[in-house]
């Protein structure tokens, strides 16, 4: 991929991410909408934690070569409450159907973000 595609993949994720579990896939809505799912094990945890949790993820900034290889800030892995968790982007068509002709379009593409205990990995 090019850098100016991965550099608009990134902004795309994170303009999601930073969001929050609220957005949705509306035809391709301009900010990278998209959907947020917890796993079983996160659902299973205090409320209070899952907030913290969504904050921590909507908050992410600690990029590296180790966690973001490809530039698209797609991934992160963190702890709260002694609970080590990851989250992940991956793209889609807005049917949820297929992957993503192009994840740098935001007309054609529906971002799920999951978060899941790391051990559900």
């Amino acid at each position: 991929m090019s850098i100016p595609t991965t550099k608009r993949i990134a902004q795309l994720n994170d303009a999601f991410r930073q969001g929050g579990p609220l957005t949705a896939c509306l035809g391709g809505a301009p900010n990278g909408s998209g959907r947020w799912m917890h796993t079983a094990g996160v659902q299973s945890l205090p409320a209070d934690t899952i907030a913290r949790i969504v904050q921590a993820v909507r908050g992410f900034d600690r990029f590296t070569p180790d966690n973001d290889p490809y530039g698209e800030h797609d991934f992160g892995a963190f702890r709260i409450d002694g609970y080590r968790l990851f989250w992940k982007i991956d793209y889609y068509d807005h049917a949820l159907e297929y992957g993503s002709p192009d994840p740098a379009d935001p007309s054609a593409t529906c971002r799920v973000l999951t978060v899941m205990l790391a051990e559900e990995y």
